[in-house]
This record gives structure tokens, sequence and C-alpha cells, in this order.
């Protein structure tokens, strides 16, 4: 099933890096490497779903992600991420 996209997002870089709560970064371990890890960590984006800034790695596990493409996001906009990775 192909979800549709709902909102396109740009991705920027954080001024100062937002806190990544530790579940999330442990279930991208298998996904992508340490070094693209560590980049995603410093980027954020404006979240429709959430309503407020969050970490990309936030966005990237979050199940409406579709998508990474040239600094956008493609978001299908469902459900957001579990409360708990929001982190103030």
């Amino acid at each position: 099933m192909s979800a549709e996209t709902k909102f396109k997002v740009n991705i920027y870089p954080s001024p100062k890096p937002k806190k990544v709560p530790k579940a999330v970064t442990d279930e991208l371990k298998g996904t992508a490497g340490a070094k693209a890890i560590a980049r995603m960590k410093k980027e954020s984006i404006n979240c429709p779903v959430v309503g407020k800034e969050v970490a990309f790695l936030v966005c990237f596990a979050c199940p409406s992600f579709l998508r990474r493409v040239s600094g956008v996001v493609d978001c299908a906009g469902g459900q957001g991420p579990p409360k708990e990775w929001l982190l103030g």
C-alpha cells in the first residue's frame, strides 16, 4: 500500500542540536550508518503533524515519514511520532 504525500517539509540545519531520545537512535542503528545518524542529529524540521520543531531523526523514525529528497521530506500526515519521542 503506497501512502500519498500530504505535506512537503523543508529540512534545515539547527543552530543548537535538539535532544533525540535513545529509543529513536537505537531503532535507527540498523537502518542508517553512524556518520549519517550523527549528521541527521544536527538537522531539524517544522513538523506539520505535531505542530512544532522536532529533530530530523524523530521525523525519520515517524510512521508518517515517506522519503527525503534534496532537503525536503515527504510526509503522509497521518499519525505523528509517539509522545515520548517529543522532548522539550
